[in-house]
């Protein structure tokens, strides 16, 4: 079997899969999306091949979608996983709406709360600890005071998903010290990961329209003992175009 046909069987058999998730049968799932039902028969039984992006839409919207199911007093917090199997975790707790008044001191109080806990990263099953030093760099860091706008917000309301992020980090690298700017903070070992979360945003009517998804690095040190503590997240960045937004 050549490449083309076993790319549309791949994707013939993830939309097959996603219908299933819905409930809907082939009409109603066509409609759903404004799209003609002779359309959708042609990518479900391969004859047409679907673009790529549809597809990362209809995963988006179906995603959307059941959150607005989930009773409003339940679960904060969500891990959605991609068409390519990366993950996002939703935040759906936003405790810092405002961009100008961030109180980065009582921040730094909550994060507190995380000291002396670990967590484990899925893809490693690395445990990365809490110290103390932690809260301070986060709130405090050249990093963070450089932040503005949506990508400042986004920092802030990061605070009740540091867990959540640490599980879903990927993408392990070694971290150069740049000017020996941490000094023995980094003498036996500097990471970096790839994380990523969403902020929800809401009409006037405060129902949820989209999700805005920023990509950050979780720096993590390695200690003399060989276990890995959590520093910061840096370089945080609003992903510029996401089917979430359409």
């Amino acid at each position: 079997m050549d490449n083309k046909k076993l790319e549309l069987e791949r994707q013939m058999n993830q939309l097959n899969e996603l219908r299933k998730k819905t409930g809907l049968n082939r009409r109603e799932f066509a409609e759903s999306f404004e799209i003609p039902l002779r359309t959708v028969e042609d990518w479900e039984t391969g004859r047409r091949k679907m673009p790529e992006y549809l597809m990362r839409l209809m995963v988006y919207k179906i995603g959307i979608e059941s959150l607005k199911m989930q009773d409003k007093n339940q679960g904060k917090i969500n891990i959605i996983t991609e068409i390519d199997g990366k993950k996002i975790v939703l935040i759906n707790d936003v405790r810092f709406k405002s961009r100008r008044t961030i109180n980065w001191k009582d921040i730094e109080n909550c994060l507190k709360e995380y000291i002396g806990q670990y967590y484990e990263i899925a893809e490693s099953s690395e445990r990365i600890y809490i110290g103390t030093d932690f809260p301070d760099e986060f709130c405090h860091s050249n990093d963070t005071k450089g932040l503005k706008g949506a990508n400042k917000k986004a920092k802030a309301n990061m605070v009740p998903v540091v867990n959540q992020l640490i599980q879903i980090a990927t993408n392990k690298m070694e971290y150069p010290d740049y000017n020996n700017k941490h000094k023995s903070k980094a003498k036996f070992g500097w990471y970096r990961y790839d994380t990523r979360f969403g902020i929800p945003i809401y009409d006037e009517n405060e129902e949820l329209v989209r999700y805005n998804i920023f990509t950050t690095r979780m720096l993590v040190r390695c200690d003399e003992d060989g276990s890995l503590y959590l520093y910061d997240f840096v370089r945080i960045k609003k992903e510029t175009s996401k089917p979430l937004e359409q």
